[in-house]
């Protein structure tokens, strides 16, 4: 198993990137391969993997799923009394990744936390499916359970609570916002001399520096 692993490899050959092919600004940059990575049929190509950083200084990941973005930043929701909600309260910094297989690309973004307003939390709650919606209130995030039972028999007691009303937000449950500071998009190429691009600032507002990185 271990040499059949290391012989696993691709070569990368579609496309090449250069500085002078990508937008100043690198939200423009991020929706023109978001809006690729959905033309070329890429499955959820908002599913991103997040770190974050434990007590105890340690890289903490998952994949999570995007579900807004603009100028100010990448928008995910989650439970704040989960895992990850508890890492970003006592070191509010995340790195976020995305891969896009089909077209040999990586984009992968750096910044701080912040929450996003209760207003916006409930917009996005308040159009999520019922189901996802109570199950919002049924799952006590990274805590440990007897098994499956015990979420089932949780999901059946809420269902018969919010039975005809809407499903409020539950006040542990909404949006974190990751405000960039730095965003690099890879290319893949071939014999792995990659092409590297990475937008930099220090402060918000501050003018964006593009570099080429070596692969």
């Amino acid at each position: 198993m271990p040499s059949a692993i290391s012989d696993l490899r691709n070569e990368y050959t579609l496309n090449g990137l250069d500085t002078t092919d990508v937008s100043p600004d690198p939200f423009t940059q991020f929706r023109q391969w978001f809006d690729e990575a959905l033309g070329a049929s890429v499955p959820e190509p908002n599913a991103m993997h997040i770190s974050t950083v434990t007590a105890g200084g340690r890289p903490d990941g998952r994949i999570v799923l995007l579900k807004d973005m603009s100028d100010a930043g990448f928008v995910f929701y989650t439970n704040y009394e989960s895992r990850k909600g508890r890492e970003l309260s006592d070191h509010p910094f995340a790195a976020l990744t995305f891969f896009y297989p089909q077209l040999e690309r990586q984009i992968r973004i750096e910044g701080t936390v912040e929450k996003v307003s209760a207003e916006e939390s409930d917009e996005y709650f308040n159009s999520r499916p019922r189901g996802s919606q109570i199950g919002a209130w049924v799952s006590d995030q990274s805590t440990i359970i007897d098994n499956r039972a015990v979420l089932e028999a949780r999901q059946h007691e809420l269902e018969a609570q919010f039975a005809d009303k809407p499903v409020p937000r539950p006040p542990h449950w909404g949006g974190y916002r990751v405000v960039p500071d730095a965003l690099e998009f890879w290319q893949g190429r071939p014999s792995r001399l990659h092409d590297r691009i990475r937008y930099s600032r220090t402060a918000i507002g501050q003018a964006w520096q593009i570099d080429r990185l070596s692969p």
